[in-house]
């Protein structure tokens, strides 16, 4: 059900005083629940905004900077009128739970420049976990500007960040810093977690709605601000530079034209009371436009589009040959995964080979994805043609590699492939990408996406960073970390680890990096091979804290998974069962580190319920997983 109506006075608070009769412009809107709370205003002639959670600050007083062809429109405005509305819906998703709820409380304040007499809209919404807002410029058809943003997000005195820089795109590793320890000019991708003081909760900031405009990150002002830049201003990431040329990389410098209507991406932050309702947030996908019912007539349970787990021959190994990802897929079919990502290998094989492998792998009940760089895929002619050539051969995926940018031309490419890939059946996985903005609603065929450090990197330390993702990269979307090794990739961190990342983390085409058939001879192969792509329900286990411990529980049908990351420090935890359905009977099949060596387990079967609790002992770098089936 969609609603928009006129809000009660208890719902929101909405006073519009015009400054032409000397009163500043001030307007304050609150959650459904009346818990959180956005405001904006005028100060000192600067429109500001700020964001509150049971009347403590999240955002302090941080001044709203748009420019339109280098001309500042928020500065000096006069008020005009605003419109509130509300919004009560539900709609399924996929990932982290089966069902959505957007709810919220909206206003639209309508300005005008006073130097400029451009008019412009101020949208802002007030969610139970969150407030968005975003600027909409009327223009006609054939208007042509350039905007341009500065708008500072304030954060409160002792909050605790976790962020990572540019210099890879969006594949970096998180720093934990308190806020006055981050420096002038320091680069900060979104989504940015911020732990808030006195126990107050957490939050995210992030964009939601990314398209017809370049993405955003923050560049600090060393005075607990971070000040939004668009692509343009962004410092080249080694990825791009990797790919494209230092001629590209300086057109892209160059802030991009708009033609027509000028609609920002919502500027969001997530605030919740806990990690579990972080985790859970719906804000970001709500924000997001609702499918085209034209391309994706029952929305993520269209019938093309199928979430799975798939084998992928590039990190531990296999003959790169049609006939070495015959036995791939022959392998995925013995491990019941849907999947096999054949990669860049593919290039110069003919027709034939291509269909004779789709057709083999379709033998083992396993469909076929292809690996293609960005460069190709940036003419339309080209693009089509990819496209039709996977639908003439029956391949049902593309991974689609290399964009590491964030310009506004980049995110138009990701629209048009996002786009044609719906038209011709076609689902996608984006890597060398930016982060999610709501794509898992608005177009649901993208399954996954990169925009994260994953097991791709060589000879890391991971347990601190995979206890660190599910709390800040995987709060907005599916991260396709490609998880699950078992070899010296993995670096310090146990064989149950691995397994419980693919528990953890969050990806609706599950890419194992692992050669399918060390996966087959691993002890735990009976676990991963019934451990599904996507979750009806997910819990966040009270003892998870970011960068230490990662405990989740999760629910596909009647069966239930906990998967716990452990950080660098060996732990004993006791996990009460309450996730458990009560009154029911479960038998657990329980899988924990050896403590004589990291490649190695210890297993434990028993019968549970609901009032009991489990010891979860872990090593350093460890993990646990238990699989309970209802009885």
């Amino acid at each position: 059900m969609y609603c928009m109506k006129r809000i009660s006075f208890f719902l929101i608070v909405s006073s519009l005083l015009f400054n032409q009769c000397g009163s500043p412009v001030s307007v304050t809107i609150v959650s459904p629940d009346e818990q959180v709370s956005f405001q904006l205003f005028e100060k000192n002639k600067q429109l500001h905004f700020n964001a509150s959670y049971t009347g403590k600050i999240v955002i302090a007083d941080s001044p709203v900077v748009f420019l339109l062809d280098g001309e500042e429109l928020t500065n000096e405005v006069n008020g005009k009128t605003s419109k509130t509305y509300a919004i009560n819906e539900q709609y399924y998703t996929r990932g982290v739970h089966r069902d959505a709820v957007n709810h919220c409380n909206g206003i639209n304040v309508n300005f005008r420049s006073a130097k400029t007499k451009t008019a412009f809209t101020v949208e802002a919404r007030a969610y139970n976990d969150g407030v968005a807002f975003r600027i909409l410029v009327p223009g006609g058809k054939n208007a042509v500007r350039t905007p341009d943003e500065a708008s500072i997000f304030k954060l409160p005195e002792g909050s605790i960040l976790w962020y990572h820089d540019l210099r890879g795109h969006y594949e970096g590793k998180h720093v934990r810093r308190e806020i006055s320890q981050v420096t002038e000019n320091e680069w900060a991708a979104t989504p940015i977690t911020f732990r808030l003081p006195d126990g107050i909760g957490y939050a995210c900031i992030t964009e939601a709605a990314l398209f017809n405009y370049a993405g955003m990150s923050f560049q600090a002002d060393g005075q607990n601000g971070l000040v939004t830049r668009l692509g343009h201003a962004q410092p080249i990431s080694s990825p791009f530079l990797h790919d494209y040329s230092q001629e590209e990389a300086e057109r892209f410098a160059i802030a991009a034209e708009i033609t027509g209507n000028i609609t920002t991406p919502w500027r969001a932050v997530i605030i919740t009371p806990d990690l579990n309702t972080l985790v859970n947030s719906d804000l970001v996908s709500n924000l997001a436009p609702a499918p085209d019912p034209a391309l994706f007539p029952k929305g993520v349970d269209t019938e093309w589009i199928v979430p799975g787990r798939s084998v992928w021959c590039w990190l531990d190994g296999g003959v790169r040959t049609p006939e070495g990802m015959k036995e791939f897929s022959r392998i995925a079919g013995e491990l019941s995964f849907e999947y096999n990502v054949v990669d860049a290998f593919w290039y110069r094989w003919t027709d034939e080979q291509i269909k004779d492998l789709v057709d083999y792998s379709a033998e083992q009940g396993v469909k076929v994805w292809l690996w293609r760089h960005g460069r190709d895929v940036r003419d339309p002619v080209a693009r089509k043609a990819l496209f039709e050539r996977c639908n003439r051969l029956g391949v049902v995926g593309l991974k689609l590699d290399a964009f590491s940018h964030e310009s506004k031309e980049f995110i138009d490419l990701y629209q048009s492939c996002l786009r044609e890939a719906a038209e011709h059946k076609l689902m996608l996985n984006i890597h060398g990408s930016n982060k999610p903005t709501g794509e898992i609603r608005t177009w649901p065929h993208e399954l996954t996406r990169e925009g994260i450090y994953g097991l791709e990197k060589r000879n890391q330390i991971w347990a601190q960073h995979n206890t660190t993702l599910p709390f800040t990269r995987f709060v907005v979307g599916a991260g396709d970390y490609t998880p699950v090794m078992f070899s010296a990739r993995r670096g310090e961190t146990t064989w149950v680890h691995q397994v419980a990342t693919a528990v953890v983390f969050s990806s609706s085409l599950m890419i194992y990096g692992a050669n399918p058939e060390s996966i087959l001879k691993n002890p735990m192969v009976d676990i991963i091979k019934t451990l599904p792509a996507e979750w009806d329900e997910t819990v966040v286990l009270p003892c998870s804290e970011i960068g230490e411990i990662a405990a989740f529980a999760r629910r596909k049908g009647d069966l239930w998974y906990l998967g716990i990351l452990n950080g660098e420090k060996a732990k004993t935890l006791q996990i009460p069962l309450t996730f458990l359905k009560g009154g029911e009977r479960y038998y657990a099949h329980i899988v924990s580190d050896d403590p004589a060596a990291s490649d190695a387990i210890k297993r434990n079967e028993e019968f549970c319920s609901n009032t009991d609790t489990f010891t979860a002992q872990m090593s350093d770098a460890g993990g646990y997983v238990v699989r309970f089936t209802k009885q």
